[in-house]
């Protein structure tokens, strides 16, 4: 249902190159690479302007692009907050490599980059810890109700007696003993179960790309079926990729298959979570809270949207994977990735 992210998304057979290489060397000009959904390179250019010029475009479409960074650039790079469709890459003449800075590339058509002779990569391992961490607060939060306690307060509630607080507390969830079913053991999955047990969690985990084993050396359980894991999960925490196969895994059949009254988290791709079907579940009480950092629509925004009603829901502006030294190694990153490419060099 999902795949596992790869530093190298795209590996080109020799058949794929249907654009000439790229030209780098004192008798050739210096190739254009082009930040395309941002505008600061001071991170870029340091490792890059000895083998191209950098250029940004701050672009939120193809649309928006120069007409000499479609006709002449040979890299990209790009955040999530562009899409790059089939159509999109024919717009580019001489692209040969895309650098996504992060972890997801569901932004782009990587079977069309393959078949334009165009590489994809990703930097998978920078924003590790900040999205296990921010993950894990987000699952605290929906157990320990900080967020609704603090909004009481802010409207005046007053928590004194013992009824009182019981009244402001009441939702509130003790963890030690609860099951933790998380969906993707990727890099962060892993980091999220490790920090989980160590507040008291079961954790289970499904995730059929997984080599038998893994699970020993973690101490988790592992569950053969989707099913198996919602079935047995208190709260039910997403971070598996986005691909075709997974569009709105938590959808209404699925919901239907969680324990009444479970929490679920999503940290990883706004699509995997049918917005109606969680509303409607949070609605009715079948999901007890969720949280979200990454939504279908995004930018997301609460007034627009079937989210917007829904009660016991936290949102955060998919901002999980960010902290000042997340985004500078992801950056440096991907522009050696850039470089790697221009210069003709492999990843020692």
């Amino acid at each position: 249902m999902f795949h596992k992210a790869k530093s190298w998304v795209t590996v080109l057979s020799p058949l794929a190159g249907i654009r000439p290489p790229i030209l780098n060397g004192p008798m050739h000009p210096r190739p254009l690479v082009a930040l395309l959904d941002g505008r600061d390179c001071t991170i870029e250019m340091p490792i890059l302007k000895d083998v191209a010029t950098v250029a940004f475009c701050d672009a939120q479409s193809t649309q928006e692009i120069h007409e000499k960074v479609l006709n002449e650039a040979v890299g990209a790079l790009l955040y999530h907050t562009i899409t790059l469709s089939r159509d999109d890459l024919d717009k580019f003449k001489g692209l040969r490599v895309i650098v996504r800075i992060g972890s997801g590339y569901d932004n782009v058509d990587i079977k069309a980059a393959a078949e334009l002779g165009i590489a994809v990569c990703n930097v998978p391992a920078s924003s590790v810890e900040e999205t296990a961490d921010t993950s894990l607060c987000l699952i605290l939060n929906l157990y320990r109700r900080v967020t609704w306690m603090h909004q009481a307060l802010r409207e005046g509630t007053r928590a004194s007696s013992v009824e009182q607080i019981r009244e402001v507390a009441g939702d509130a969830a003790r963890i030690r003993g609860e099951t933790l079913g998380i969906i993707g053991l990727g890099r962060v999955g892993q980091a999220v179960a490790l920090r989980a047990k160590a507040f008291g969690f079961g954790v289970i985990f499904y995730d059929p790309y997984l080599p038998d084993g893994v699970e020993r050396s973690l101490g988790l359980q592992r569950m053969v079926t989707l099913q198996d894991l919602l079935i047995h999960s208190d709260c039910v925490s997403l971070h598996c990729s986005l691909n075709e196969h997974n569009h709105h895994l938590i959808n209404d059949f699925t919901i239907k298959q969680m324990r009444q009254g479970a929490f679920l988290v999503n940290s990883a791709r706004g699509g995997l979570v049918d917005e109606k079907a969680l509303a409607q579940a949070l609605k009715e009480g079948r999901i007890r809270g969720a949280a979200l950092d990454v939504h279908e629509t995004e930018p997301f925004s609460f007034s627009q949207g079937p989210l917007k009603d829904a009660p016991n829901l936290i949102c955060t502006p998919h901002t999980s994977w960010y902290s000042e030294q997340a985004s500078i190694e992801a950056r440096e990153e991907a522009a050696r990735e850039v470089r790697r490419a221009i210069t003709g060099k492999t990843k020692p």
